[in-house]
């Protein structure tokens, strides 16, 4: 089993902020304003816009995947049966360079959540006060289904049975910052590999390092994979 962990470097190359770099969103935006159940009970309008403008700003025309997540999408389309991909990014961008699956553990910006209800929708439009849920048809309760601090991350009992099976672990563009995503380098037995524009906060946990742009780092070590004398 082959376990891909992608962070928000992979989507930088594609015009996304990241999140905690020297000019990443964190240091603009306070954490504690926009992205914790409790800000959303102070002032869902604030909430809501700060995501609406990120969901607007995905779906602009200038945003599009990278060579990287291309790499990505053709590992999982040729070992189809071998290969588990976790994202913590909230974007589209793997799915839209063709992979057939991503286990977003931060949930995803193009779906809404309704409280009323407790179910998700997709969502490609702003949120706002009289915004209604088209299952249950509640105006009024929707959020994003971006995961907050504070809030419990998705998918952990798939992903625990992925890293359970992984014989190679490759993180790339994450910053080993964010738990518990960071943590998954404890987890595995097999050989990982970290794919970085830089080294990460636990950079010194994997076996292999290669660094420099996603997109031509990426291809590159998926080409290696693929190779007809590659370890299957």
């Amino acid at each position: 089993m082959i376990v891909v962990l992608t962070g928000a470097g992979i989507s930088q190359e594609s015009g996304l902020s990241t999140f905690r770099d020297g000019d990443g969103i964190w240091t603009s935006v306070p954490i504690d304003e926009v992205a914790t159940p409790e800000a959303f009970a102070r002032d869902p309008e604030r909430v809501n816009g700060f995501y609406n403008s990120r969901r607007r700003k995905l779906l602009g025309g200038d945003i599009a995947p990278n060579a990287a997540h291309r790499a990505i999408a053709r590992l999982q389309q040729e070992r189809a049966d071998d290969v588990t991909l976790i994202t913590q990014n909230v974007d589209n961008l793997h799915e839209r360079a063709g992979s057939p699956q991503a286990l977003h553990m931060h949930g995803e910006l193009l779906k809404a959540r309704c409280l009323a209800c407790q179910e998700e929708i997709s969502w490609r439009e702003d949120i706002g006060p009289d915004s209604c849920c088209s299952l249950c048809g509640t105006a009024g309760r929707l959020r994003t289904a971006v995961v907050w601090f504070n809030e419990r991350p998705r998918h952990l009992a798939e992903i625990a049975e992925a890293l359970g099976r992984c014989r190679l672990f490759v993180a790339i563009g994450t910053s080993g910052s964010v738990y518990p995503a960071a943590g998954f380098i404890e987890q595995i037995k097999g050989h990982s590999v970290e794919l970085n524009l830089a080294p990460s906060a636990i950079a010194s946990r994997f076996a292999e390092r290669i660094y420099g742009p996603a997109s031509r780092t990426v291809p590159r070590f998926i080409e290696r994979l693929l190779a007809p004398d590659a370890v299957r």
